[in-house]
């Protein structure tokens, strides 16, 4: 083997039996059975859920451990939230970390600026860019994080790891938003007040002067039943179904027909009566209609907003494709759209680079696609000293004059028992800038009765090779990967 210059790769992996989530039943051998979703959510460049059972699932962006499962790995499919199995009520993802409503009101985050606080007794949570909201069960608001542009509203500029008050909003709210820089409360009477940045008017109080207090909203003092904050701009549903925007438009996010920036509420064309839900993102804005279907409008970067074209932008609302039934809410990250459809599944469309859309690509869509949650191990880097990389059924390494040995671990996957077989995929390309060559089958492993299942391949010296595994039988993984990561070697 030598004197053809080249030398094995040896994968070994270690199948560790795990408890399945909850909600989630051991499918028999060669089946799947998928939990059921009853909430989604979107922030910065992942995205959450939570199962019928309670747990829940992140994916995508990972840089500040934003998906919860102990590492700093982008996942391109859903990983376990560590800790949050069950009892979970709600799910707020913001650009740097996630907060999440136990059922017992507790109020746990991760990522930037996390928390712990069993005693908040919540009724709500929010995430923006650098800041969270809850809203008490009394009916009061408390923020923490950055506060740079007073979006804690606590009357000063100064940054809290803890939650401070809001300043006169003790009780009576009833729902609460966090943006960009700016955070907003629907008060109970349907009036909203807002609070922080103000360069575009994203407060709607009819001035570009930021606040370190709430500010009312002009001309939205009652009639409201819905609020959402995005990067630049803030938007609310009124009691008719009506739809109002205000601040930044530069792409069309307000959807009025026009990209000139408004500081007082506008009414979003066309969606004057029926919508049941709404969300924005950093420059598009998304609303579930009363038939459940989905109309999305502004920047249409990466797809964002799921009409199938590759327009720039959308002025106005136009509908989203392809989702194949009804869909009981909308989430909005930076560049991407998420949905729970009445089926308790999940589809996202948009930006994917980090694997935001969960199902298991980093290749942006133009239309929805479905969320992954399937059984799927975690590889795990076994000779790192505990390292780990992203990238479930996926790795890489560069094949050296020395040879390589790798030691993988997959976690999280119950189905895998003595006997069961698993096909083995390989890609390659001379150098790391080059491009991945196309997934091959280079052969099966079968899970030993301690398991184990060793592979070994050739490869040209040099070379770096990236390997997946899937069930046998089971080719539908991702074609590309740019998630891939070199790995540890001896």
């Amino acid at each position: 083997m030598r004197g053809d210059r080249v030398k094995f790769l040896r994968v070994v992996v270690l199948l560790a039996a795990s408890i399945l989530p909850s909600g989630v039943t051991a499918p028999a051998r060669g089946a799947t059975t998928l939990p059921v979703i009853v909430a989604v959510g979107a922030g910065g460049d992942h995205s959450c859920a939570i199962t019928s059972a309670g747990g829940a699932r992140c994916w995508g962006r990972n840089g500040s451990g934003q998906l919860g499962d102990g590492s700093k790995s982008n996942s391109p499919l859903p990983v376990d939230v560590l800790g949050l199995a069950s009892g979970v009520a709600a799910i707020a993802p913001g650009t740097y970390g996630t907060c999440a409503l136990t059922k017992a009101g507790g109020v746990t985050c991760w990522g930037r600026f996390p928390v712990d606080t069993p005693g908040l007794t919540s009724g709500a949570i929010a995430s923006g860019r650098l800041h969270r909201c809850a809203l008490t069960s009394g009916g009061g608001v408390k923020c923490w994080g950055s506060n740079s542009a007073g979006q804690l509203g606590n009357g000063t500029r100064t940054g809290s790891n803890v939650p401070v008050d809001v300043s006169g909003l003790a009780s009576g709210v009833v729902a609460i938003a966090a943006g960009d820089g700016q955070s907003c409360a629907l008060i109970s009477g349907g009036g909203v007040r807002c609070w922080g940045a103000n360069t575009f008017g994203q407060l709607g109080n009819g001035t570009t002067v930021g606040s370190n207090v709430p500010v009312d909203v002009s001309g939205l003092a009652r009639g409201v039943v819905a609020i959402t904050a995005g990067g630049l701009h803030t938007c609310a549903i009124t009691t008719g179904g009506g739809v109002k925007c205000w601040g930044r438009n530069v792409a069309g996010e307000l959807g009025d027909g026009t990209t000139t920036d408004s500081p007082v509420p506008v009414d979003v064309s066309g969606l004057a009566a029926g919508v049941t839900a709404i969300t924005a993102g950093v420059l598009h804005t998304c609303g579930v209609t009363g038939a459940g279907g989905v109309k999305c409008w502004g920047d249409n970067g990466s797809g964002r907003l799921g009409i199938g074209l590759s327009i720039p932008n959308s002025r106005v609302p136009r509908e989203v494709v392809g989702l194949d039934g009804p869909v009981l809410d909308v989430a909005a990250g930076d560049g991407h759209t998420c949905v729970l459809t009445g089926a308790g599944g999940v589809k996202c469309w948009g930006l994917n680079y980090a694997g935001q859309l969960g199902n298991g690509t980093s290749i942006s869509s133009m239309k929805p696609v479905d969320v992954d949650f399937s059984p799927h191990p975690t590889i795990v880097n076994g000779s790192a000293a505990g390292r780990t990389r992203a990238g479930p059924f996926s790795t890489s390494t560069k094949v050296t004059p020395h040879g390589t040995f790798v030691t993988w671990q997959a976690r999280a996957l119950p189905a895998v028992l003595t006997g069961e077989r698993l096909d083995v995929w390989m890609a390659a390309k001379s150098t790391w800038n080059a491009p991945w060559t196309t997934f091959a089958q280079v052969g099966t492993v079968v899970v030993d009765d301690e398991s184990h299942a060793y592979f070994e391949f050739r490869s040209p010296l040099a070379q770096w090779v990236s390997i997946r595994f899937s069930f046998a039988g089971n080719a539908e993984f991702p074609a590309v990967t740019s998630l891939a990561r070199p790995v540890r070697y001896s």
